[in-house]
């Protein structure tokens, strides 16, 4: 990345991809070295790549059995839970960062947007995935 500069990512989908994959992917992968299961928290109405994927998955990239027992769940739905139950959470969403990522590609969401607008908001609403969940059989 030092050879492109340090806001390449904004340049194409593929930088970003690329700066995604040295800062999320690469340390995921080191740190889930050992285990043998993935407990996630994506759900399907966060990207439309999601849309096929089942609640548990064998990842061929990690070697590692993925669960995601919050797939199908809506945004109403985890918010209904999290106040019932008095989970605390990230104050940026009290900011309307909906769906927080990196620092450079979060935003807040503006009013009357798709919630996942605020993250890579200069990309294509199709190709908004960093790396961590793409689905691997």
């Amino acid at each position: 990345m030092t050879q492109k500069g340090p806001y390449s990512f904004y340049n194409s989908v593929e930088n970003r991809k690329e700066c995604c994959h040295i800062r999320k992917v690469e340390p995921l992968k080191r740190a889930l070295t050992g285990y043998s299961i993935w407990i996630t928290g994506i759900r399907t109405e966060h990207s439309p790549n999601r849309k096929d994927m089942k609640k548990s998955e064998f990842d061929r990239i990690n070697n590692i059995i993925k669960i995601h027992p919050l797939l199908d769940w809506s945004n109403d739905d985890v918010w209904s839970y999290i106040k019932k139950h008095g989970i605390p959470y990230n104050i940026l969403h009290d900011k309307g960062f909906i769906s927080i990522g990196c620092q450079p590609c979060t935003r807040a969401v503006h009013q009357g947007e798709d919630f996942r607008a605020g993250r890579w908001w200069w990309e294509d609403a199709s190709k908004k995935e960093c790396g961590l969940h793409t689905v691997n059989h």
